[in-house]
């Protein structure tokens, strides 16, 4: 049956003469009248005054959707009418939006909070009074007095038509659609849907498109949401997808054929409302119910973004992003999303000791730790180093530098933080400004950082800024793929001492600045000008008044998920060159330290969950927990503190790398002061009290002016990538097969 014959059925005859109409069609409804819907106004006044409206009861607002006014409310506050229901809004609201603070769920596809307005799946129908037809909720300003009926025939009636519409050309693949259980197709059809189609042609197919290693596509249940587009253009910063042709030859696809290569690639996924945009390394692994759920914290980078991790059994199956404002919003970077097939390759299972053949062999944890602490007895205190990785938690750090401290060393410190770092001052390592904070920014200074490789939820948030505000975006450093539009300043030290002493062009733009905001790349650690570096900066902060009262706009953007955690807690070591003396070296986790710097004599234990780069060094292995498998404290790069939990059981004989520590320090005849977690934590209060405000942000107290002047002077060696491979940061998204093949596919030059 044709589009035109399903439009002919509901069609009437429009002349009232019988003798024209064929006996197949002369069906006619009657109309009759009555006084009072001639006199409808007068009617309805009259029930009105008869039947007074009963006191409502108050609503819950839809998805948290709350407004909160300040008392008293703000003159461009309005009221509108939602079923009846009075409820006071801001003034430029949508119908939907007023919707869903009134507590009515509105049905949608293509309108997302986050992305602009389309209006194009006709979903959100609504009747408003006064209104010749339905009105696209999504699309159509609030206003005062407006009476929004949401639950009206006529509503109900066009919601069914637009779902039959909808599912005319979708394909009966829910059986085999991985979107199934969680599609908004699905659950719409079922609410607002009829309950059979009336649609009999032969549905269209679309060719599936290539997108990369990441998104599956099955193009032919695209619904035209257009979501995936406006999001790759609006948020990923990336024209790669679009619409193409027109009509039924509607289809959305890359102009060229190229792939999707965006960092932020794997949010299509969740935004797709149905299956045509899919995760291709989860494709046909599990259906969502029969996944646990567990909330965690992303510790790839340093922002510390919300994760939920989904396992079945003790493999960890996919990781989803969780809703947090300040942080991530509802977005996570695709080495965040895709690198969970790394926890279960190339794990270390079992304590191992190397034999005199120079092979590994497995051992029992009383063997392996009665050899480590004969070893570490053997030492002078000073001999002695410790190195946390860039994935330990706080109570294992905590730990290593109690057990290092009692055998009379203070050469501990994580790796990225540099040799010699200066851990006084909090503001002098962290991001002062906040995440949530850098919307207000109007100019960005970047100083030797890349924050769309370091920190991809970062330079999300820099571009939405500049999207909105056309705020300016200066940087310094070697050449690099920005996604919004940048000037680049120069790649050295000599650019920077001319902003500091306002000779460069950008220094204008900083002056007249009302809320600058200043970001130094963890890169800079390692240079031994550093001091000089951030000497410099301080000076451009003081003359744009980047640090005030109101306003803190010096920021450092660390690297790793441990690296503020570690300089809360002091590990900061008390020789640069320890690490050459050394003859015992015990490594957490740490896999990016130099260790040809490492006497060929000196005896090193390697702790840690994955046989990755420092384990071919080691002596002894002593096989730890990863992040999914514990319960941890991280400190992400604004000062927030967050906690993972345990989603899977941990692999082979592994222990958490706080209880390997407490147990060898039993060994070794110098038991440390606690056997719990809870113990623990309490000790790390006193030393670090803001890692006790879970979920809080903790803001430095002093500002960088308190650190005395520095005469050293800049070196002429230009600012370096601190990150080459955005998919291989460490030792899991070095396992994971995943990562490997967007590094091949992704990074091609």
């Amino acid at each position: 049956m044709g589009l035109g014959l399903l439009a002919s059925r509901v069609l009437r005859p429009t002349t009232s003469t019988a003798k024209f109409l064929s006996p197949r069609t002369s069906f006619l409804r009657a109309v009759t009248s009555t006084p009072e819907l001639k006199n409808a106004d007068q009617s309805a006044a009259a029930a009105a005054a008869a039947n007074p409206e009963p006191d409502l009861p108050p609503r819950k607002p839809v998805g948290g959707a709350r407004v909160h006014f300040p008392s008293p409310a703000p003159e461009d506050a309005i009221e509108v009418f939602v079923d009846g229901y009075p409820v006071k809004i801001p003034k430029g609201f949508t119908v939907l939006q007023a919707c869903e603070v009134a507590g009515v769920d509105i049905p949608r596809f293509c309108y997302h909070s986050r992305l602009s307005i389309a209006g194009n799946c006709r979903m959100c129908l609504v009747e408003v009074e006064k209104s010749p037809k339905p009105v696209a909720s999504c699309a159509m300003p609030a206003l005062p007095g407006m009476k929004i009926k949401t639950d009206t025939p006529v509503a109900k009636k066009a919601r069914e038509g637009v779902m039959e519409f909808l599912l005319m050309n979708h394909p009966l693949d829910c059986p085999i659609c991985d979107q199934g259980g969680e599609c908004d197709l699905q659950d719409q059809s079922m609410a607002f849907g009829s309950d059979r189609g009336r649609f009999t042609e032969m549905k269209r197919s679309v060719v599936d498109k290539n997108l990369g290693p990441l998104v599956k596509t099955v193009m032919t249940r695209c619904i035209q949401c257009t979501r995936c587009v406006r999001f790759a253009t609006e948020v990923a910063g990336v024209q790669d997808l679009g619409m193409l042709g027109r009509g039924s030859g509607e289809e959305i696809g890359t102009y060229v054929g190229k792939l999707m290569t965006s960092e932020l690639s794997g949010n299509v996924i969740d935004i797709c409302p149905v299956g045509a945009l899919t995760s291709k390394p989860f494709a046909f692994k599990a259906r969502n119910w029969e996944l646990k759920g567990t909330e965690s914290i992303d510790v790839t980078d340093a922002v510390g973004s919300n994760i939920r991790i989904d396992s079945r059994g003790p493999e960890v199956m996919r990781i989803l992003p969780r809703l947090n404002e300040d942080i991530n919003e509802e977005w996570i970077s695709d080495k965040t999303r895709f690198c969970y097939d790394g926890l279960k390759r190339q794990r270390l299972n079992d304590p191992m000791i190397r034999g005199a053949d120079g092979r590994f062999k497995p051992v029992s944890w009383r063997d392996a730790l009665a050899v480590v602490a004969e070893v570490v007895n053997q030492v002078k205190p000073e001999e002695i180093v410790g190195v946390a990785g860039q994935l330990s938690d706080a109570e294992s750090m905590m730990a290593l530098k109690d057990f290092l401290n009692k055998l009379g060393s203070n050469n501990v410190w994580c790796e990225r933080n540099g040799a010699h770092h200066d851990a006084d001052l909090r503001s002098m390592y962290l991001m002062n400004t906040s995440i949530a904070d850098l919307e207000k920014a109007d100019v960005f200074l970047l100083i030797g950082t890349q924050p769309r490789i370091e920190a991809a939820m970062i330079n999300a948030r820099i571009r939405k800024t500049v999207r909105a505000t056309n705020a300016k975006v200066g940087y310094l450093g070697p050449e690099t793929d920005f996604n919004y539009d940048h000037q680049h300043l120069g790649t050295g030290p000599q650019t920077l001492a001319e902003l500091a002493e306002r000779r460069h062009p950008f220094s204008s733009a900083l002056l007249n600045a009302k809320n600058p905001v200043i970001i130094l790349g963890a890169g800079l650690f390692d240079r031994k000008d550093k001091d000089a570096i951030f000497s410099a900066v301080e000076t451009i902060a003081e003359y744009s008044k980047a640090i005030r009262p109101d306003w803190n706009g010096y920021n450092v953007l660390l690297l790793s998920a441990a690296q503020a955690a570690a300089l809360d807690l002091g590990l900061v070591p008390e020789s640069e060159n320890s690490i050459e003396s050394a003859k015992f070296v015990y490594l957490m986790g740490a896999d990016d330290v130099n260790l040809e710097k490492v006497p060929a004599d000196a005896f090193v234990v390697y702790q840690g969950h994955h046989g990755d780069r420092s384990v071919y060094r080691a002596n002894v292995i002593l096989p730890a927990s990863a992040f999914s498998e514990k319960e941890g404290t991280y400190e992400n790069t604004e000062g927030c503190t967050q906690q993972t939990l345990p989603a899977v059981p941990t692999v082979g004989d592994a222990r958490d790398d706080w209880k390997i520590i407490r147990a060898l320090s039993e060994v070794s005849g110098i038991p440390l002061p606690y056997d719990s977690l809870g113990a623990i934590r309490s000790r790390i209060r006193t030393v670090a009290p803001n890692l006790s405000h879970v979920n809080e942000r903790e803001p430095a107290t002093f500002s960088p002016s308190l650190k005395p002047k520095v005469a050293q002077k800049l070196s002429q060696d230009s600012f370096r990538t601190a990150v080459e491979n955005f998919y291989m940061t460490d030792s899991i998204t070095r396992a994971s097969k995943i990562m490997a093949q967007c590094s091949a596919s992704l990074l091609k030059k």
